[in-house]
């Protein structure tokens, strides 16, 4: 009886030993707000703490672009639909997908070392045993059915830390796959704005191709009439092989945009259906960024930074439980006979109990280096974490910046389109009137080319500045 109440005793203690440093977060240096967001989003510095799951009744967060779902903020019906089978298809989300399935079985492997083992066994022996004091008995031959009962006592927390630091990064796992998952998102959008980009330059290049070869033919009308020079048509052809040069290598990056918004879709190499032209998509005039303190708990990539911290500071609890002894615990029961008729009888049955316990004496600095190792492991995922946030912050205001600078851009090159059109349209009436040579209608008609072309990149970039901010704010992964 003392022995089992000494037994119970041992194993009470070993729910409350844990070696090792606790996990705590780290104190951060987060900004009050974003450099380059509106006025009107940015909010006082003792809005913004350094805790992800604070929540702050006197002021509560503002609205920001991450909490709309990804089919909110992109309105293509289109473009939805791509996005919908990329997250279905894609070989990134799956393989991320099974990555976690992995890590879930690594926790239970783990977990298991917690727990006792019991296994139960036979066996037929046949053996010659030389006659002593010790062996009277010179049978050859007996049988043995037995269980046994294994336990390795978690005194100092070993494995319990082990199980956290598996745990952890199981959630790591899944995190890095909510990552994938919003890069995907923008990549797919990022890669249908830019395809919508190439149709939008196809689209004017080919219109600009019809009227210049409508304006050779007028100029090499009016040069047979003796009203027009060769170095009118020669001008004029110039116009239309500029025209036409575009074509061909943006046919080209057309299908190589379509290959890779496949390749995004888990697709064979295909066409990609259109939704809305370029210069109709959805975008808004100001966008929300809302408190840096909220960016820790929802971009993905610092939370599983975050994990594999408090995974690399689990780890040292494991090195530094090496220190300490090793307890188990050990029974064996169950019957042995040289008749397997006698087999379960009463004289049969054999039992054995007992417990070793094992304290490292020496080991030539082994379980000090791996106490170094896993610190400096440690000291590595606490750097990591911190450059995470640190490139996270600097994302989203290089994004907010570029934003609002390309969207002033865009209406720029709109009014310098706007003028270089009509320049276009003035040379070509003075030239009909006779007022100004073909040089000026070859200017002006190149000027005007090039602005629209510009203004369809302009468009482009707004949009990917705009999917940007969406990203590096962490928004896209929310189903």
């Amino acid at each position: 009886m003392k022995t089992v109440t000494a037994l119970l005793t041992l194993t009470l203690f070993t729910v409350g030993c844990t070696v090792g440093p606790n996990y705590k977060r780290p104190s951060l240096d987060v900004p009050g707000g974003y450099r380059g967001a509106a006025p009107s989003s940015e909010v006082p510095a003792a809005a913004a703490g350094s805790n992800p799951d604070q929540q702050t009744s006197a002021q509560p967060a503002p609205q920001s672009l991450a909490d709309e779902k990804w089919w909110d903020v992109f309105q293509d019906k289109q473009l939805q639909e791509l996005i919908r089978t990329a997250l279905q298809n894609n070989y990134d989300v799956r393989i991320a997908a099974a990555r976690i399935l992995k890590a879930q079985a690594q926790l239970g492997i783990t977990r298991a070392d917690q727990l006792p083992t019991l296994s139960a066994g036979a066996a037929a022996i046949n053996a010659d045993i030389p006659r002593t004091s010790l062996t009277p008995n010179t049978d050859t031959s007996f049988n043995v059915a037995a269980a046994s009962f294994n336990w390795q006592l978690d005194f100092w927390g070993k494995y319990r830390r082990a199980t956290e630091a598996a745990r952890a990064n199981l959630l790591a796992a899944r995190w890095a796959r909510e990552y994938v998952v919003s890069t995907l998102v923008s990549n797919v959008a990022a890669s249908y704005f830019q395809l919508r980009a190439l149709d939008l330059q196809l689209e004017i290049s080919k219109r600009t191709l019809a009227a210049r070869q409508e304006s050779l033919k007028l100029t090499q009308t009016r040069a047979n009439g003796g009203a027009a020079t060769m170095i009118d048509v020669r001008q004029a052809e110039q116009l239309v092989a500029t025209a036409a040069e575009n074509i061909p290598d943006l046919e080209r990056r057309i299908e190589q945009q379509e290959n890779y918004i496949s390749t995004l879709l888990g697709n064979n190499p295909g066409p990609i259906a259109r939704g809305l032209p370029l210069v109709q998509q959805p975008r808004a005039p100001e966008v929300p960024a809302g408190l840096p303190s909220s960016l820790l708990a929802r971009r993905p990539d610092i939370r599983q930074a975050e994990e594999q911290l408090i995974a690399a500071n689990a780890y040292i609890g494991v090195a530094k439980a090496a220190y300490y002894p090793n307890i188990s615990l050990t029974a064996n029961a169950g019957y042995a006979s040289s008749a397997l008729s006698s087999l379960f009888t009463g004289p049969a049955g054999l039992w054995a109990f007992g417990g070793t316990l094992m304290q490292p004496i020496f080991a030539g600095g082994r379980i000090k280096s791996g106490v170094k190792y896993s610190e400096a492991q440690q000291q590595e995922a606490l750097l990591n974490y911190r450059q995470t946030i640190q490139q996270a912050f600097r994302g989203v205001s290089d994004s907010l910046i570029g934003y609002r600078k390309d969207r002033e851009f865009r209406e720029y090159q709109q009014q310098l389109t706007d003028a270089a059109q009509d320049a276009a349209r003035l040379s070509e009436m003075r030239y009909q009137g006779g007022a100004t040579d073909y040089l000026e209608v070859l200017t002006n008609e190149t000027n005007a080319f090039n602005a629209e072309l510009g203004l369809a990149q302009a468009q482009l970039n707004e949009l990917l500045e705009l999917v940007d901010i969406y990203r590096n704010l962490g928004g896209g992964w929310q189903m």
